[in-house]
């Protein structure tokens, strides 16, 4: 039985997230040729070609692409691995990141756990839409951020998994106008697509009438019964309703949360928030996915 090297891995996952051996060989501390090296004996282990020439780069095989699951999961695995055993108490700063909604929802446990473990480590916290999140941790200014995933257009390890709804005020009947009013986030929120595309194939006329990022006051207009929303079933509160196909309201897609990192500033109190994190929001049992990045 042929044993992969982690740190063979390790590389292979930064080549694929930097889309460069360069960038990748800066970012693991090795010369290009090391690197070089490196992939050959990856190649040589697994038996198949992972990479091909396009042009003047390379970019990924089938096979390396579907090597790059496994491999994000082996590194990370092998990281929390280490770091449960290491008695050495954490100090310092780590940066999350995530949606105002998800803060309200998830963030007292999540920091509860961690600040247990960690009672010297200093805790960042910004609240702003995914795709915000997204462009900080690319840029070095998160070390991790909970995101809304959508499927392929960016990468992110599924951490929770939920049901969109649709809700309206419990003492209120606005979802039986003619043309729904909605209370949605701004035209790039992936939930606020799902909604409106659904209604648009069940023939139901609608109206975007209150717009914002913020899940407060999207869900204030609901509460105060001046429009229809969507959300995850875990953010339904006191004083809202759940409308459904009998209520003339299509099934909507589910939710799925996802955990992103900055790879290129490895950050053990990073790791350790996200072991937190997962445990805090895991509803998937043993199946988790990850959702690879072809290197260019």
């Amino acid at each position: 039985m042929h044993l992969l090297d982690v740190d063979q891995l390790r590389t292979f996952v930064a080549i694929a997230d930097c889309g460069s051996f360069t960038k990748a060989a800066e970012i693991v501390h090795k010369t290009q040729s090391a690197v070089s090296m490196q992939m050959k004996r990856l190649e040589e282990r697994i038996g198949r070609p992972i990479f091909e020439r396009d042009g003047r780069h390379s970019r990924l095989t089938d096979d390396g692409e579907r090597l790059l699951d496994y491999a994000r999961r082996i590194v990370r695995l092998n990281a929390e691995c280490l770091a449960s055993f290491d008695d050495k108490e954490l100090v310092g700063r780590v940066r999350l990141g995530l949606p105002d909604d998800y803060a309200d929802r998830y963030l007292p446990e999540i920091l509860a756990r961690f600040s247990r473990s960690n009672p010297r480590a200093e805790v960042t916290v910004m609240c702003e839409p995914t795709p915000n999140l997204i462009d900080r941790v690319q840029n070095a200014d998160l070390d991790l951020a909970i995101i809304t995933h959508v499927d392929h257009r960016w990468p992110s390890e599924i951490v929770r998994v939920e049901q969109l709804l649709w809700v309206t005020s419990s003492r209120h009947a606005i979802h039986e106008e003619a043309s729904v009013p909605l209370a949605m986030g701004r035209p790039t929120c992936n939930w606020r697509q799902s909604a409106t595309d659904a209604l648009q194939s069940a023939g139901r006329p609608f109206r975007i009438l209150y717009v914002s990022w913020n899940s407060t006051a999207v869900g204030a207009a609901v509460l105060a019964g001046l429009a229809v929303s969507v959300l995850p079933e875990s953010a339904v509160r006191s004083g809202m309703r759940i409308l459904g196909p009998s209520d003339g309201f299509p099934a909507l897609p589910s939710c799925k949360i996802g955990l992103i990192r900055n790879q290129h500033e490895p950050n053990s109190l990073a790791d350790a928030l996200g072991v937190h994190i997962k445990q805090s929001l895991d509803n998937l049992g043993s199946t988790r996915a990850a959702v690879p990045v072809a290197a260019e």
